[in-house]
């Protein structure tokens, strides 16, 4: 995939722009890249018109700020977008790339073709969980590196099956990310507004992905937020962590293409 880039505010934001048909934007999660969805992308191009972005402070997409809101990743987002003067798309939002597409969703509903929520989750943190992102901080701002050895393998189901390979992929494409990427990242989704609301009157069809055994976001709390929304379908993933499109890639793949293609 060729990297392009666009100027949003006074930084770089990169992006990626493959194929022809409805346009599907990826976005990563919390210490991604676009790079996670090249598969998917390689893949998904040769039907329909795949974007992939680095959100803020993350890949070659530069830092903005010291806090990186999910309104302002929203706006790097759409940039790209408008940009490639696209109206309609569909937003599939890996973790944090959910709480960003939600950002969106709230500006722009008429906008959407249709919602993946991706182990992702439209409510806000609650305050133990801010209290560990201040904790993370911290850590990060020591050493990042000795904070993303031990984040990442907590992603995946590691007593099913040793994703060593998946875990190393996404370790290196992490080990890129800036420590004040990473902190204005775990800044702007401890303060990132409940959603919920959003998928309430979502006039477009949402999916979610939902693993069993994440280690982050308690499955069955999004399977009823799937049920939300009249339009909500929920694909729920045995053995699975957080990181089904490594853990579980033909499936996932799979239903994406499916979500697509039918709507």
């Amino acid at each position: 995939m060729k990297e392009r880039v666009i100027k949003f505010k006074s930084i770089n934001v990169a992006f990626t722009d493959e194929g022809q048909g409805k346009a599907v934007v990826f976005l990563h999660g919390f210490l991604g890249a676009k790079e996670v969805w090249t598969k998917f992308s390689k893949e998904l191009s040769k039907t329909q018109r795949v974007i992939t972005i680095d959100l803020l402070g993350h890949g070659n997409t530069e830092c903005l700020s010291y806090v990186h809101t999910m309104e302002e990743m929203a706006e790097a987002v759409e940039a790209v977008l408008n940009h490639l003067k696209l109206r309609k798309y569909f937003l599939i939002g890996h973790s944090m790339g959910g709480y960003v597409s939600l950002a969106m969703a709230e500006n722009n509903p008429d906008n959407i073709k249709g919602l993946v929520m991706f182990h992702s989750s439209a409510n806000s943190d609650g305050e133990q969980k801010k209290k560990d992102r201040t904790r993370l901080a911290k850590i990060v701002k020591r050493n990042s590196e000795i904070f993303i050895n031990e984040a990442v393998p907590n992603l995946f189901n590691l007593n099913y099956k040793p994703y060593k390979r998946g875990v190393d992929q996404i370790k290196k494409i992490a080990l890129n990310t800036s420590k004040q990427g990473i902190v204005a990242a775990l800044e702007g989704m401890k303060n990132r507004l409940d959603r919920e609301i959003v998928l309430k009157f979502a006039p477009y069809p949402i999916l979610y992905i939902v693993g069993k055994e994440d280690n982050v976001l308690p499955y069955k709390e999004l399977v009823e937020q799937a049920k939300v929304s009249e339009k909500g379908s929920c694909l729920l993933l045995d053995k699975v962590g957080h990181m089904g499109f490594v853990e579980s890639e033909k499936e996932t793949y799979l239903a994406i293409k499916k979500f697509v293609v039918e709507n």
